[in-house]
């Protein structure tokens, strides 16, 4: 089998002595235009992009903290580190990874994932690939998956030609932050005509304190070409805050089909700002799956550019919210082709005084004939003490599209808890049991084994939040 090479690989063979300035000047905490250097040259990037960082950097001091969303006055750059020094290379095989690292992630499933279900794996310890493998039978197809440092290095053309095309610096505050400061992630590139039929998986983990997080990952799939990709956050809780600002790029191109599956469980001290977005050429097909079920604040809004002639894109997500969580979450769809269709299905839970909001766009621009966009939000409220909020922006341009959009609030109710109640479960139980039939319409479409986690965590937290 041939086994990715990270070019954390190459790192570890080098002499660290030499890079011992940019050591010293990454592990302080805070931002400035030395460190977004430092970063650069500590990885031999080309100088591209370092010019790009720079830019970046200097975009994101200028943008003022959104003061719409969640509340993010208490984060600050200079109690954070915004990269990690890597503390060895990538592994290539798991029996090699240290066993404190490997306890974790066995706890997470991931050897046993890889061995059943997923033809890739790719893992983000704070800012480095620690552990990558992808099957041989993908290899030999030209399918090219591994971490975002050695897509640079050894597919320059490519990288270089995608990388912040859907996502420039200039999009918002943290988009460029993200540009100045990224670093691990995945690439994955899916060759024309090529249907990989199990999914990649990648799974990110913060484990130091006050540390920023910065994957970025892009995806692109050729003409006709189709790919699931499955990425696991997690994180244990800290006293201190740490920050999460990751950027998702998805490139469909003609008739190709990307689904892109998140299954957030951060811990509730982390700051997670996200910006995901996919461009669809013509009748291509881009779908995000988003379960949003950790961190102290969030703010993601996936995004799909409808450019193509019969293009496609649907959002599903869920979110849950409780004590001082706020998420705020939901979907952009923009129609810039002609026949083009949109769905967007949101699930949204509070309860124990958390906070959902669903803040959206749809787009219709002129010329985007026949557009057809459908929007479904509902939420799902456990107490009187808990708030959700809708938010949506629709800006229709062109007469000739059709748009339907529908909300709900809605507590447990309680004949619904007699009757369950009634069959023999107790009160917790058939609480739980009417959450796992809100959310069923999400859960569906999960693989199984991401299913049953998913529908294990939102249980779990379900305990003492009915009656």
């Amino acid at each position: 089998m041939t086994l990715v090479l990270a070019y954390h690989d190459k790192i570890a063979l080098m002499n660290l002595e030499n890079n011992q300035k940019y050591i010293d000047i990454l592990s302080r905490p805070g931002l400035s235009a030395e460190v977004v250097t430092a970063i650069s040259r500590f990885k031999k990037e080309p100088d591209w992009m370092l010019d790009i960082r720079l830019k970046a950097y200097a975009h994101y001091m200028e943008r003022p903290v959104p003061e719409w969303g969640a509340d993010l006055e208490d984060l600050k750059d200079k109690n954070i580190q915004f990269y990690a020094v890597p503390g060895s290379k990538k592994k290539r095989d798991w029996s090699e990874v240290p066993d404190e690292v490997k306890k974790t992630f066995e706890e997470l499933k991931i050897p046993e994932a890889e061995r059943k279900y997923l033809a890739g794996v790719e893992t983000q310890f704070d800012s480095s690939v620690i552990y990558g493998r992808m099957k041989e039978k993908w290899e030999s197809l030209g399918v090219i998956f591994t971490d975002t440092d050695t897509g640079i290095q050894k597919y320059p053309e490519l990288f270089k030609k995608w990388f912040g095309k859907v996502v420039p610096y200039t999009d918002n505050k943290y988009a460029a932050l993200n540009t100045a400061c990224w670093s691990g992630g995945s690439f994955v590139y899916i060759p024309k005509g090529v249907k990989v039929e199990i999914p990649l998986q990648a799974y990110f983990y913060i484990q130091t304190q006050n540390l920023g997080q910065f994957e970025r990952t892009l995806i692109i799939a050729d003409e006709d070409s189709e790919v699931q990709y499955v990425e696991g956050c997690t994180a244990p809780t800290y006293s201190t805050d740490v920050l999460h600002s990751g950027v998702i790029e998805l490139v469909a191109l003609k008739g190709a089909r990307i689904r892109y599956t998140t299954i957030q469980n951060w811990s509730k001290n982390v700051y997670n700002l996200v910006t995901q977005r996919g461009i669809a050429y013509d009748n291509s097909k881009i779908e995000w799956i988003d379960c949003n079920l950790g961190s102290y604040k969030t703010m993601k809004y996936p995004c799909v550019l409808l450019t193509g002639n019969n293009s496609r894109g649907e959002v599903l997500s869920i979110a849950l919210a409780e004590g001082k969580q706020h998420i705020d979450s939901g979907a952009k769809m923009i129609h810039i082709g002609k026949n083009t269709s949109s769905v967007i299905t949101t699930k949204s839970i509070c309860k124990q005084g958390g906070r959902t909001s669903y803040r959206g766009l749809v787009k219709v621009t002129k010329g985007a004939k026949n557009a057809k966009v459908k929007v479904v939000c509902d939420a799902l409220i456990l107490d009187d003490i808990s708030q959700t909020d809708t938010y949506p922006y629709n800006e229709i341009y062109e007469k000739l599209s059709r748009i339907e959009h529908e909300a709900s609030v809605s507590r447990v109710s309680e004949n619904q808890l007699y009757y369950l109640m009634s069959r023999g479960l107790t009160e917790e139980e058939a609480g739980g049991l009417i959450v796992s039939g809100f959310i069923e319409p999400i859960a569906k479409e999960l693989p199984m084994e991401y299913a049953m986690e998913m529908n294990n965590l939102i249980r779990m937290s379900m305990k003492g939040s009915v009656g």
